[in-house]
């Protein structure tokens, strides 16, 4: 089953209220699906800056990329995401995970427990769970989360370094298809741009831990370069083989890829 191109950005900070909401409107005018906000400490809090670009836009989806379940109860995030989809007329999609790397340190100045990757996924359970209604994305890749979301999400999304290959991506795919069986189809799977276009700007080496120049040059699926067509193609051709058809950007190259967007976004 092809599911077709939708595209978001993601963004965790913005200098002024007034450029945050601006950063929402100009992502609705420019045909982008979603507005993706990260859960960490460094970034707004994801529900209340979501709630705040929803007010200011009127078919902009937006959603937490992704809620750290060991931050929360269950009962809280349905709580929070259950009041964000009602005020937002059902834009809201809830993105949850098991605490990515430094998740650990941040839960505990949270005054919350981490708990044991097990537990982490059970909180996760728990919370698709207590939600209803509304589009439920899991970020994945080991196994253990990725049989619950394949189980139980709508949206999955690899959880996969900027530097991984498309092969990578492939193996991944193949495990989740495993896990999934006939409900494969069903799920629209989700990777995140770390970077677009060929200037890339020398911050990129800290954000990656790598030269964003060998990550091309090796096949890293996180950074698309190329024309406008080239990286439509790209993606076309990835859709094709991997079924990738939700494809999200650092916020930082929202201009740069509007051109792909407009060609693909519904196609």
């Amino acid at each position: 089953m092809t599911h077709p191109f939708r595209f978001g950005t993601v963004a965790g900070r913005a200098p002024t209220a007034a450029a945050w909401t601006g950063l929402a409107r100009r992502a609705e005018e420019l045909g982008y699906a979603t507005l993706l906000v990260p859960d960490t400490l460094n970034t707004f809090s994801p529900f209340a800056a979501t709630a705040a670009a929803a007010a200011v836009t009127t078919t902009l989806h937006v959603g937490t990329y992704v809620a750290s379940s060991p931050y929360r109860t269950p009962a809280m995030v349905a709580w929070e995401a259950t009041t964000l989809h009602e005020l937002s007329g059902g834009r809201f999609e809830l993105g949850l995970g098991a605490g990515r790397p430094g998740a650990e340190q941040e839960t505990a100045a949270l005054g919350s427990e981490f708990g044991t990757p097990a537990q982490r996924i059970d909180r996760v359970a728990q919370t698709v769970d207590a939600v209803k209604d509304m589009p439920v994305l899991i970020a994945a890749a080991g196994t253990r989360l990725l049989r619950l979301a394949a189980k139980r999400a709508d949206i999955v999304a690899l959880g996969l370094p900027a530097t991984a290959t498309e092969d990578d991506l492939a193996a991944k795919l193949d495990e989740l298809h495993e896990l999934a069986g006939d409900r494969f189809d069903q799920l629209e799977i989700n990777t995140n741009l770390a970077a677009v276009g060929d200037e890339l700007p020398a911050w990129l080496s800290r954000q990656l831990g790598a030269d964003p120049r060998e990550v091309v040059a090796k096949g890293g699926y996180g950074i698309l370069t190329g024309t406008v067509e080239e990286m439509a193609n790209t993606l076309r051709a990835r859709r094709d083989r991997l079924g990738i058809s939700y494809v999200s950007v650092s916020a930082q190259f929202i201009e740069q890829f509007a051109p792909v967007v407009e060609l693909l976004a519904g196609t």
